[in-house]
């Protein structure tokens, strides 16, 4: 029983910043810090949501990031629980094992990033070499000979159609 509450004990994190954990290392937290690192992971939550609902987030990474967020938002509540997986996995300094993980999802990213920019990139060349295979002008609309830019009565896309009454800024009054 007393090794299952110094167990619990080490995981919840020590009480303040001078309190032990069972194994002999402060968590290095006063609980105001907890507080701010679990505020900042449920800002980052609700920050997803929001560019995901506005459409601004694509749903796949909306869930990674939400992952990291409620991850980092747990180990904010619950600092002890870095302290027992690093000693779990034999590294004895907690931050470092924090910071190979966020080394590794941080190269996982980047990684996936760059196939995602790849992808695209050939998809662009494959579009713009389609583009130039297609017959006729490429700067000629695909409904008709017109260039694109101009309209059928010659004048500029953004001047007023010629040939209708037109009110300057004396005749707009009267």
């Amino acid at each position: 029983m007393i090794a299952a509450g110094a167990w619990m004990t080490g995981v919840l994190g020590a009480t303040g910043a001078d309190d032990d954990d069972p194994m002999g290392i402060s968590t290095g937290l006063t609980p105001e810090a907890r507080i701010l690192v679990a505020v900042a992971g449920i800002g980052a939550v609700v920050f997803i949501l929001v560019l995901l609902r506005r459409r601004q987030l694509r749903s796949k990474y909306a869930l990674v990031w939400t992952g990291l967020a409620v991850v980092l938002g747990v180990l904010g509540l619950f600092p002890g629980l870095l302290t027992w997986v690093s000693e779990a996995v034999g590294i004895y300094y907690p931050p470092a094992l924090f910071l190979l993980v966020a080394t590794g999802f941080l190269f996982a990213i980047v990684i996936q990033f760059s196939w995602e920019l790849s992808r695209l990139e050939e998809r662009t060349r494959t579009l713009a070499e389609e583009l130039a295979l297609r017959p006729g002008d490429p700067r000629t609309s695909p409904l008709g000979d017109t260039p694109l830019g101009d309209t059928p009565s010659g004048d500029p896309p953004d001047a007023p159609p010629s040939g209708g009454p037109h009110q300057t800024g004396e005749d707009a009054g009267t």
